[in-house]
């Protein structure tokens, strides 16, 4: 393959070879590669130009470098593009003379004795001096060769060019095309080794999940306090020293119950590796069956395989943030009895610095409370402490919570039917004023 230097390094063999040709037929001939505009843009009084004025892709290697990525993006194959290069040469000199007419016969009569540019062609110009620039080309250790072959040309795409590219009057003119020229990325690409070995499995029992039901109700948010029936058949794992898991998002949960008709877990006694793994916002829910890494007899089934699992059908569950703590600080007053602070909001989930996390703000009075919604600051690394700059608010006492990934943290209902507050939200809030 060849490097970003390689439609250089065709465009400046052509310009040598033609000019070793020309200067001999025709005295005082010089070839440039510039665009052919009016006097004195750096055409030639007599000799060629040679200007690239179109790149196409290569029909027969468009579809060559298709799927060099994995589903996440990354390379499983060095990339390149296979592209035709489109070239019109005009030819200047004294028309009385023929001058013209007569580098176009000797251009053709070059092409058509060499219309391969070889590797040591390609070689000879990265090496000239002249070419300084081509220094590190690689053009020279492409596979496929680059050929140079005639391109028809009408007089209707020729007044096209000319009055759309040029707007000048015409030049004696002839189109070529450079094929094909392969580039090849810089980013390296990626192959996993070979397989050794592989092993086969069967299991007659896929779990199958009915329901899923919080201790709110079914259909309703779950949180890290509360406890998940899963419902459904062949739940538990057809062999009995390996306990099944639940897969909620990235998060391998142990179940604290487990039978072939229900399962049951308590977020609030999960441990605390399994918890760091919980996202808040819509997350899959699954049932694992882990396959045996021995599988000789039953006295050997030691340890199970979590990335072999039998999984049951996918069932989507929200998972909601709970708040543990809120500050504000730095509270400053902007005039106009508005204020600005910094809240810090704690919650018992994990956040990702890809999850979006707004800070919803509401104020406690009965009429016409003030609203306010403020995105998080971005995060590096997965933290459950979240940073918001508010601005422009009202000073008073504010109902907060968090959303993240469109999964709200809940408010605290007053119960007492003999308080003044009985059955509004009363929690938890946020204090917003001068000090």
């Amino acid at each position: 393959m060849s490097n970003y230097l390689a439609i250089a390094t065709v465009t400046a063999t052509l310009q040598r070879i033609l000019q070793s040709a020309l200067q001999i037929d025709v005295a005082g001939a010089r070839v440039t590669t510039v665009r052919p505009d009016a006097s004195g843009s750096g055409t030639p009084e007599v000799g060629v130009n040679v200007f690239m004025y179109q790149v196409l892709p290569n029909p027969a290697w468009r579809n060559s470098d298709l799927r060099n990525r994995r589903p996440k993006g990354e390379l499983s194959k060095q990339a390149q593009a296979g592209i035709d290069l489109y070239y019109l040469m005009t030819f200047y000199g004294n028309e009385v003379e023929l001058e013209p007419q007569r580098l176009l016969g000797c251009t053709l009569r070059t092409l058509v004795d060499q219309p391969i540019l070889t590797p040591t062609m390609l070689r000879d110009t990265i090496n000239n001096p002249t070419f300084s620039y081509l220094a590190g080309s690689t053009l020279a250790e492409q596979v496929e060769q680059v050929t140079l072959v005639p391109t028809p040309m009408n007089t209707e795409e020729l007044s096209k060019i000319w009055s759309v590219f040029f707007q000048t009057p015409y030049v004696l003119s002839f189109a070529y095309q450079g094929s094909t020229i392969l580039i090849e990325g810089s980013k390296p690409g990626k192959r996993a080794l070979p397989l050794r070995s592989s092993q086969f499995f069967v299991t007659s029992k896929q779990p199958v999940i009915k329901d899923i039901e919080s201790d709110d109700g079914i259909n309703q948010p779950i949180g890290l306090d509360s406890t998940v029936t899963i419902t459904g058949k062949q739940l538990r794992s057809s062999h009995p020293r390996i306990l099944a898991k639940v897969r909620i998002g990235d998060a391998q949960i142990t179940p604290q119950e487990v039978s072939d008709t229900q399962v049951k877990v308590d977020l609030s006694q999960i441990a605390e590796s399994e918890k760091r793994l919980l996202r808040a916002g819509v997350q899959s829910l699954q049932v694992l069956h882990p396959l045996p890494t021995q599988v000789a007899s039953d006295s050997d089934l030691t340890t199970a395989d979590l990335e072999r699992a039998v999984g049951s059908n996918v069932l989507p569950v929200v998972v909601y943030p709970t708040i543990v703590d809120v500050s504000s600080t730095n509270t400053r007053s902007n005039g106009d009895e508005l204020y600005s602070a910094i809240a810090t909001v704690q919650v018992d989930v994990m956040v990702a610095p890809e999850q979006r996390a707004y800070l919803l703000l509401n104020e406690r009075v009965l009429r016409n409370p003030a609203a306010y919604v403020f995105g998080a600051r971005s995060r590096s690394e997965s933290q459950n402490t979240l940073t918001f700059i508010v601005h422009e608010v009202k000073a008073g006492t504010y109902l907060v919570r968090v959303q993240i990934d469109n999964a709200e943290s809940k408010l605290t209902v007053d119960p007492d039917d003999e308080s003044p507050t009985f059955d509004q939200y009363t929690e938890p809030t946020i204090e917003i004023r001068s000090t």
